[in-house]
């Protein structure tokens, strides 16, 4: 996809150039964001599936993330940098070449709809994966406002008008996603709770495990795309009964969607002031627990 892609990209520059299309150099240019969309979408995976470091993990997976929030920057500045010229193309309209533009905006529409079928399906599951796929769908619709307005021009030289017209309306399309897609990845750096989860219904969930009289230190954020993660101090009185409170917990959790969960239990409540909040750090417990299985010491 990334060789067809950039290959077509110039392509398409060239015939926007010769023909003076606008809606075409529109398409070219988002096209040509793709190539780098599905750079960086490549680049964050590989990183992504690194294992030979287990402390860097997290961070390798973020990666991901903050490939899709370039794309959605890169998206977003492409996205006002056509209607900017779009607007001045109403005050200066060009002679258009509607035979030329036509028949190049239809191959980009191929070459758009084959990238599609690739990325289909994975871009429900990975945020990265979305930001390529909303640039190859940018495209998709900019091709077919393109060969739309080729139409149009052809049999109406004179609709000069239509050319920026069209390139406004995608503009749009694009920047209305652009604009989701720095959101939800900026939400996941920012390492905010899940839009799907509510953290009283955790601490509800903790508390109706048998054994556990007290939750604090609570935390829930996304760690990628599909990755939810939590942690937590648990006070359960009874030493002898941790193994099964740790197991009620893991599995309280897994059933909310958290699948990396951290838990430290302790058998006293000595949690007072600002200890009991969520800028508490290093409480100190007497053991720990997550999703795999492996104890934690602190």
């Amino acid at each position: 996809m990334l060789a067809l892609t950039a290959t077509f990209t110039v392509i398409e520059v060239f015939g926007s150039l010769v023909s003076h299309s606008l809606t075409l150099l529109a398409d070219a240019s988002h096209m040509g964001t793709d190539v780098a969309a599905l750079g960086l979408a490549l680049f964050g995976a590989k990183i992504a599936q690194r294992r030979d470091g287990s402390a860097q993990r997290f961070g390798n997976l973020r990666w991901e993330v903050m490939a899709a929030m370039m794309n959605g920057l890169a998206l977003f500045i492409i996205g006002g940098l056509i209607s900017y010229e779009a607007i001045d193309r109403f005050g200066h309209p060009r002679v258009i070449d509607a035979t030329l533009f036509g028949w190049v905006a239809t191959a980009g529409l191929l070459i758009n709809l084959v990238s599609l079928r690739v990325l289909h399906g994975s871009h429900e599951h990975s945020l990265n994966a979305r930001g390529a796929y909303l640039h190859i769908l940018g495209d998709v619709l900019g091709s077919v406002g393109a060969i739309a307005g080729a139409v149009i021009i052809h049999f109406h030289a004179d609709w000069s008008w239509v050319d920026p017209t069209i390139s406004i309306l995608v503009s749009v399309v694009i920047l209305r996603s652009a604009w989701r897609l720095i959101k939800e990845s900026g939400l996941i750096l920012l390492d905010r709770v899940p839009t799907n989860v509510l953290v009283a219904d955790v601490e509800r969930e903790m508390m109706k495990v048998p054994g556990v009289t007290r939750v604090h230190d609570l935390h829930v954020w996304t760690v990628t795309s599909g990755l939810v993660a939590m942690s937590a101090h648990a006070v359960a009185p009874d030493l002898a009964s941790h193994p099964d409170v740790l197991q009620g917990l893991e599995h309280a959790m897994t059933h909310l969607g958290i699948r990396h969960v951290t838990i430290q239990l302790e058998t006293r409540d000595d949690c007072v002031g600002a200890l009991c909040g969520d800028e508490a750090e290093g409480v100190v417990g007497v053991g720990g627990h997550d999703h795999h299985g492996h104890g934690h010491s602190h």
